[in-house]
């Protein structure tokens, strides 16, 4: 019988479209997604280095592990813990079979094959991309939405951040490959894609064209059968009016901004490299929301960095106010070993980054809620969606985006959406982290995206066919 697997991921968007790539690899060698409540042969964990304590979750989920071993099975760790810990991984859990950098997932089915041949660890790291993402079979986790990778890496130096030095510098993807990889999610019944990068509006500079994410944005917009689209994170100091344009331009881009802040002062913004300052800042959502009116702007937000006064955390509470977000990220700032951050002087106590922690999401949670409260008795278009209602079981909902990101959880009554559908519903109420519409749809839409999902879980998509070599290297992760 074929050999069994489970991916675990941690983190971002990023990590998410890597496992289904890593899914599809080994779909391709011959395995198969262990069921539900079974115990796999083979359990891969894709790590994420960003957040707090990701080494000791790791380690311990790897402990838990460790009576299975006995019958046979087998563990790989990848992803950006992997390519920080390295070697370290087999010294603290022997136990693992196969570790693997953030540049060759695709060894990944060879490294588990050795490894059972020669009954011993595989550890390997290339320093270069080996093979860009999207040049990898797949196994997409839903129907009706997909992840587009358009850039690999990172160019900039923010001094808390840690994932430049593990993904590599910034690699451009070709517009044309792009393009390809969503015409062909398109005509698979995809209704919406995720344009993802480190850094997606810088996309463009490594084949000399600044005004290349502008362009792709407005591409997309005439593809046939796609009709959301989406895309994180921009950077601020490279946002640009001509992205604004094409995004008002663009029907089918979503009325939906994340744009990282990380702080409110200039002090605090200059000591983490950000290249942008409050004022410059500000004067993006200005032009955003001029152009289009309904946008809605998340953010990230840390609270904490080496240095904040209670001056520079006020400067960031009144950037909140006169931002109105529609949602935040809020991070306590913590050291990460290796970044600038982690030896600069002026370390915030944790009782004081966990105060003003509190000031800060209580702040964000108040403006959130009047915010989606404003929008009671509005008409939205919401794709339904699976996994996004915790409770929606217990309440007798469903839930799904509305165009502009915000979370709608929904009654349908007498109707029977499917994930995938299209619902238009009327706003009943407005809480802080989503909207509420209680009375029944005013209308259903069928997809064939729906009918998809319906069936069963997408089938393993084949890798595209390889691309002619090109001056631009074929070449992602979260936050800019």
């Amino acid at each position: 019988m074929a050999r069994t697997y489970q991916i675990r991921t941690y983190g971002c968007q990023m990590n998410t479209h890597d496992s289904e790539r890593l899914a599809g690899l080994l779909d391709e060698a011959g395995y198969q997604r262990a069921p539900e409540g079974e115990s796999p042969d083979v359990v891969v964990f894709n790590t994420c280095a960003v957040r707090e304590n990701a080494a000791d979750r790791l380690y311990g989920n790897l402990g838990h592990l460790l009576p299975h071993k006995k019958d046979g099975m087998q563990i790989a760790v990848g992803g950006c813990l992997a390519q920080m810990e390295r070697t370290k991984i087999t010294q603290r859990a022997p136990w693992v079979d196969v570790v693997y950098g953030t540049h060759n997932m695709a060894s990944l089915p060879a490294l588990l094959e050795r490894a059972r041949e020669r009954g011993e660890a595989q550890v390997e790291f290339e320093e270069t991309l080996e093979t860009f993402p999207s040049l990898l079979p797949a196994r997409r986790q839903s129907a009706y939405s997909a992840w587009v990778a358009i850039s690999v890496g990172c160019n900039n130096t923010c001094t808390f951040c840690i994932v430049p030095s593990l993904r590599g510098k910034e690699k451009d993807r070709r517009p044309g490959d792009i393009l390809d990889e969503v015409r062909g999610l398109a005509d698979d019944g995809v209704l919406e894609v995720t344009l993802l990068g480190q850094n997606v509006n810088s996309y463009g500079a490594e084949f000399g064209d600044h005004l290349a994410f502008g362009k792709l944005l407005r591409a997309c917009g005439e593809i046939d059968g796609l009709e959301r689209v989406r895309f994180t994170s921009p950077h601020p100091r490279d946002f640009t009016q001509d992205v604004i344009e094409a995004m008002a331009e663009t029907p089918n881009v979503m009325p939906s901004l994340h744009m990282p802040l990380q702080s409110g002062s200039d002090p605090m913004l200059k000591a983490m490299r950000r290249a942008y300052r409050r004022d410059r800042y500000l004067s993006i959502l200005d032009n955003v929301r001029a152009a289009i009116p309904d946008a809605a702007i998340t953010t990230d937000i840390i609270v904490g960095f080496p240095g904040e006064t209670e001056q520079d955390f006020g400067q960031t509470l009144d950037l909140v106010r006169q931002a109105r977000f529609a949602g935040a990220f809020t991070f306590r700032y913590s050291i990460r070993p290796g970044t600038p951050a982690a030896t600069m002087s002026g370390q915030v106590p944790a009782d004081v980054v966990q105060e003003r922690y509190d000031r800060l999401t209580a702040l964000v949670e108040e403006i959130t809620w009047a915010e989606n409260q404003k929008l009671t008795g509005a008409t939205v278009e919401v794709l339904v969606a699976e996994g996004e209602g915790r409770k929606d079981s217990a309440t007798h909902r469903m839930s799904g985006r509305a165009r502009d990101n915000r979370l709608v959880h929904f009654a349908p009554h007498e109707s029977t959406p499917r994930p995938g559908d299209i619902v238009t519903v009327k706003v009943t109420r407005g809480a802080p982290h989503y909207l509420l519409a209680d009375e029944p749809p005013l209308h259903v839409r069928r997809t064939r995206a729906a009918d998809q999902s319906a069936a069963g879980s997408p089938a393993p998509a084949p890798a595209p066919a390889p691309v002619a070599p090109a001056p631009v290297l074929l070449g992602m992760p979260r936050r800019a």
